[in-house]
């Protein structure tokens, strides 16, 4: 997998966890915060211009305030953001990404 595909992949990957966030978060009221942050995981999905200055944030976000919901979230996107998000992974799961990311930069052309 190249770089464009592992961005693609990426991107697919937040794209289903904001649908679903979204969804999950329909009943309540407009001006509820986890209804907001739903929000704007769905805006960085469609307009992915703030892709990595604002992922970052969303996550940690998600991940202080409403940790219910982090089972859901893609470990993948922790690896894929980096800096702060890392904190979110166990030293296991970084060990397994960074093997899985050495072997899609030998691989790529």
């Amino acid at each position: 997998m190249n770089d464009e595909q592992y961005l693609k992949h990426c991107r697919s990957l937040l794209g289903e966890f904001a649908a679903t966030l979204t969804t999950r978060t329909k009943q309540l009221s407009q001006d509820h915060p986890l209804r907001e942050l739903a929000a704007g995981f769905q805006s960085l999905a469609s307009h992915p211009c703030d892709f990595y200055e604002q992922g970052p944030d969303l996550v940690a976000r998600l991940f202080d305030t409403y940790p219910e919901f982090t089972p859901t979230f893609p470990r993948q996107l922790l690896w894929f953001f980096g800096a702060n998000c890392l904190h979110y992974m166990a030293d296991e799961e970084l060990s397994e990404f960074q093997r899985l990311e050495d072997i899609r930069a030998a691989t790529a052309p």
